[in-house]
């Protein structure tokens, strides 16, 4: 009797995994339709704008392609070429962020600037939707490393590591804001700078960020070394290179995982 019941509530737990993998399969199914969609969407649109015999007649009139920078459809269309560019399906579809696909306006300085503004505002919901952070603090933390010289991707990684993303934050040791800055370290580059300043990200960006470019120029470019003064300090570095021993304390591992830039732009 006891064996039966096992028996059967085996088989019954057989029918529960079957039924929880249909349904696991069923909601990978559903995504991986919608990210197809998605992609069709953007590819049919890109047509458009390269191809304007495209469009129906009937859709023509009173149609307004106008978008959140002022690019209207007949601005666009007047500087593209009939033949349509785009990129491949695989490329669309690949989940590794890529650059934004530059359309080819011509030289005209206001169709450059439209272009840069274009692939600036790709750039920062990019790295807005990867970190899942608002799309103002990614374009804080994205315009603050490119004045800096530093490279975004390096920047946002840093400040993942340093803060969370935490403007408020403020460590046991007095370091603050999104790149945990010390006080003594910021009056180096802004004499006058306080405390309360520090907490606006702004202002902890701009000199975070022109501290770790000092930094990477000073070691000639050695980014691990960089990141690890950056961390504990120049004289905890240099004390441990000079006894012989490895300062690495997993610090720039958590930052540059993944990660095989230069660290600056230029």
């Amino acid at each position: 009797m006891q064996q039966s019941v096992l028996v059967a509530l085996e088989g019954t737990a057989s029918l529960d995994a079957s039924a929880r993998r249909r349904r696991m399969h069923r909601r990978h199914a559903k995504r991986r339709l919608t990210r197809v969609g998605a992609a069709a969407a953007t590819v049919f649109v890109l047509a458009l704008l390269a191809t304007p015999e495209r469009v129906p007649q009937a859709l023509a009139p009173g149609l307004d392609m106008r978008g959140p920078f002022g690019l209207t459809r007949a601005m666009a269309v007047s500087s593209l070429p009939l033949k349509p560019t785009w990129r491949p399906a695989g490329e669309v579809l690949r989940r590794k962020a890529s650059p934004a696909p530059l359309l080819p306006f011509s030289a005209n300085p206001h169709d450059v600037a439209q272009r840069e503004s274009l692939t600036r505002w790709h750039q920062v919901y990019t790295y807005s939707t990867r970190y899942r952070i608002k799309p103002d603090l990614a374009r804080r933390v994205f315009d603050a490393a490119v004045v800096a010289g530093i490279e975004p991707e390096l920047a946002f990684r840093l400040v993942r590591v340093e803060s969370v993303f935490n403007a408020k934050a403020t460590s046991p040791v007095g370091a603050v804001g999104l790149t945990q800055l010390m006080l003594g370290t910021a009056r180096e580059f802004e004499p006058t700078v306080t405390h309360e300043q520090l907490l606006d990200p702004d202002v902890n960006l701009r000199i975070g960020f022109k501290y770790l470019r000092t930094l990477i120029r000073e070691y000639d470019g050695n980014l691990k070394i960089a990141l690890l003064v950056y961390n504990r300090g120049p004289s905890a570095v240099q004390s441990a290179i000079s006894l012989g021993r490895d300062p690495t304390n997993g610090y720039e591992s958590m930052v540059m995982r993944g990660y095989h830039g230069r660290g600056v732009l230029d």
